[in-house]
């Protein structure tokens, strides 16, 4: 017997062999809202959703394409099923890449996301800016700032419930 994850909306469903039917935008945002960026090591409570909104907007100041923004907010979708790791432990993961590779070509199917190679070169693009801006922002300055964003993204501290309601 495989032992099933329990989603917040009730599905029962098993994260290595997911499918279009387990994904369910309200589990995403409600998960991503009480998941904390940098491993929890920020100076102040800012969520895994709270980034991909920024990004969504960034990306939407730069005009891209609706499925270039809608691609910038699920960017990080695969977290609500397999929780975040640190970047510099998770490129060390291979397993864990291939899961995660695997529970994001279900989620973009699902949303009828067909991202080119460049597009998702795009989405790569804001989410290390908005992680350099986060890193100054809100880890005591321990890197540069960046300045190729467009706009001021919203680090301020928010109740899960309010970003879950925004995602």
């Amino acid at each position: 017997m495989t032992p099933k994850m329990h989603t917040y909306t009730g599905l029962q469903i098993d994260p290595l062999k997911i499918c279009e039917t387990d994904i369910n935008i309200k589990d995403i945002a409600h998960a991503l809202s009480l998941l904390c960026r940098g491993g929890g090591h920020l100076n102040t409570f800012y969520s895994v959703a709270q980034h991909s909104i920024n990004c969504a907007k960034e990306a939407m100041s730069r005009g891209y394409r609706h499925d270039i923004v809608l691609g910038c907010l699920l960017h990080d979708a695969s977290e609500a099923y397999l929780c975040d790791i640190i970047r510099p432990v998770k490129q060390y993961l291979d397993l864990y890449l291939q899961i995660e590779t695997q529970i994001m070509n279900v989620i973009f199917q699902k949303y009828n996301l067909y991202l080119l190679f460049d597009d998702l070169q795009i989405i790569k693009r804001i989410d290390d800016e908005m992680l350099q801006h986060e890193l100054y922002e809100l880890m005591n300055n321990q890197t540069k700032p960046v300045d190729t964003l467009k706009i001021q993204p919203d680090l301020k501290e928010k109740d899960y419930r309010e970003v879950e309601k925004n995602f």
